[in-house]
């Protein structure tokens, strides 16, 4: 593995093939990706199947969902979805899971994920993979008369969090093992959260080096056409401030104004769909220009070169990984070059 700390997301944005993802992680492995992540959504981006195929296809990277919300499957279902993960790949598996989108999860009839159910899940899942009985539970988590895997287990699994508030990065430091903190952070919020997970780490008791950090970095490089550039910078952005703005832009201590001004814009506010999904060039163009170029800044364009250095910048914000979000692996294959030579 020539860069165990470069990871990518698989299948990135809407797919509607999931077989491309198999070519996509031979390659990635080839030229030497760490990691590969797993975004779930409810359509053909399910991530017990995914991570089945993953691990078949793939021989040495890591195969980590990013994220899968805790409350959509039974919790000795996904302890033995886990663990049947775990042996398959070798090791190779990490299972993170994310709050999720509060209003889809509304309409599943779910309630809001809070972190004292995130981290009495985290427990449950520890203590099932070590071959314990749990019996009468009643937790935030959920009632259980008896959840048992078998009592053989003494497994190690790596257990990962999408954070990005204060409480689930916090959670992150004491309960979790990997960190996957969001896209379009500044570099100052990164070097918050990466504080902010180590110091909860090191109250708990624990090794603050022992939890591994991902930035999740924009990584969009040239030759990619000028048009698919835009939708995954701006428009992914914009999409970001369309689902969860205030928490974004108060994470990074942006204007609140200017996201104000974003929503009030009338081509944004006239968007039938996510931005990303369904706005055209023209109206991209349009919120490029809404949007301050501070937000769009935490982003690597330009030369493979000039996006290496972009990425290698990243490890001086105290993270341990750097993803590289948002282009497929044939895109970034010349960027993880220009980064293994050093520029």
């Amino acid at each position: 593995m020539t860069t165990p700390e470069l990871g990518f997301y698989t299948l990135g944005g809407h797919v509607e093939n999931p077989r491309e993802m198999l070519d996509e992680l031979r390659l990635a492995e080839r030229i030497g990706f760490g990691t590969a992540f797993l975004s779930e959504r409810f359509n053909v981006k399910e991530a017990a199947s995914l991570s089945g195929a993953a691990g078949a296809v793939t021989e040495r990277m890591t195969i980590a969902t990013a994220a899968t919300n805790h409350n959509t499957r039974h919790p000795a279902v996904t302890a033995a979805w886990a663990t049947t993960m775990h042996r398959l790949t070798g090791g190779r598996f990490t299972l993170g899971l994310g709050r999720g989108l509060a209003p889809q999860l509304e309409a599943f009839g779910l309630p809001p994920v809070t972190t004292a159910q995130l981290e009495d899940f985290i427990g449950l899942m520890r203590r099932l993979w070590r071959g314990e009985t749990v019996t009468g539970h009643d937790g935030p988590a959920g009632r259980y008369p008896k959840l048992r895997l078998d009592p053989s287990f003494d497994e190690d699994i790596p257990i990962g969090l999408t954070a990005f508030g204060p409480a689930t990065l916090a959670l992150a430091g004491r309960a979790a093992d990997v960190v996957v903190l969001h896209t379009y952070f500044a570099d100052e919020t990164v070097v918050r959260c990466v504080e902010r997970v180590r110091r909860a780490a090191e109250q708990a008791g624990r090794d603050p080096a022992s939890v591994r950090v991902w930035s999740c970095f924009a990584t969009v490089p040239d030759p990619v056409p000028e048009e698919v550039r835009l939708r995954r910078t701006v428009a992914r952005l914009a999409t970001y401030l369309q689902v969860y703005g205030d928490l974004l832009v108060r994470t990074n201590a942006w204007d609140p104004s200017a996201l104000e001004r974003f929503r009030a814009d009338p081509v944004v506010a006239g968007l039938t769909g996510w931005a990303d999904a369904v706005a055209t060039r023209e109206e991209i163009e349009h919120i490029a220009g809404v949007l301050p170029d501070e937000w769009l800044s935490a982003a690597a364009t330009g030369s493979p070169e000039e996006c290496a250095k972009r990425v290698r910048a990243q490890f001086d914000l105290g993270v341990d990984g750097v993803i590289l979000h948002c282009s497929t692996p044939a895109e970034l294959e010349p960027v993880v070059a220009a980064y293994a030579a050093g520029a």
